[in-house]
């Protein structure tokens, strides 16, 4: 039995969740519909809402390409530490890099990288913003971030992680500065919250499947 609630048979399932799995098999085609949705559907107007939303904002180009929504996937899912959801994501990253198996895998490798390297520095920065003392914005941050030049992401995927990856840590220095630097690339502001509306689903997700 499941620690928080009984396990059921597909035959049990809400009707209205049945629905919203039937429209899941036409979005995924020939794949296997992911198995984090089979365990949503305990709950019929939440893996609705998150069939929407998912819809729209991870699996549907937008102002942001698919690529670039698998790849925010891949790092909120890997902030929020849900292995199925990374492992799912970093799948579909995988088929939308063009080149070689090595390439793909070396791309979701250099991703990974960007998100951990975006995480210490939210560390570092959020302890500033919280400390309450100006003392320490005069000290050196003295953490090495070569890794956001190092690897095969462009600067543009590069600071669509760091975007979403600050949001979700609550960095707000962070999130502010890479919101500048986004800019300055050119990314338009409906791409910037679209990449925080992909955020947000993914996160709601992996919150979910922590109860898993």
């Amino acid at each position: 039995m499941h620690p928080y609630w009984p396990a059921r048979t597909p035959a049990e399932i809400d009707d209205k969740a049945k629905q919203t799995l039937s429209r899941l098999e036409e979005v995924f085609g020939t794949d296997s519909i992911p198995e984090f949705f089979h365990h949503m559907a305990i709950v019929p107007s939440f893996v609705n809402d998150y069939y929407m939303n998912f819809k729209k904002f991870c699996y549907t180009q937008g102002k942001l390409s698919l690529k670039d929504k698998a790849l925010i996937g891949l790092a909120v899912s890997h902030t929020a530490g849900v292995k199925s959801m990374t492992e799912f994501f970093a799948r579909r990253l995988r088929t939308l890099v063009e080149g070689s198996e090595s390439a793909q895998s070396q791309f979701v490798a250099d991703a990974l990288a960007v998100q951990a390297t975006c995480a210490m520095y939210n560390v570092f920065f959020k302890f500033r913003d919280l400390s309450g003392s100006d003392l320490f914005n005069g000290m050196p941050v003295g953490l090495r971030a070569h890794t956001f030049a190092g690897t095969s992401l462009t600067d543009a995927e590069v600071e669509l992680i760091n975007i979403t990856v600050s949001d979700v840590n609550g960095c707000k220095p962070c999130t502010e500065g890479h919101v500048a630097k986004a800019r300055q690339l050119g990314l338009a502001d409906e791409a910037i919250l679209e990449a925080i509306q992909c955020a947000a689903t993914v996160y709601a997700g992996c919150q979910f499947a922590k109860a898993l």
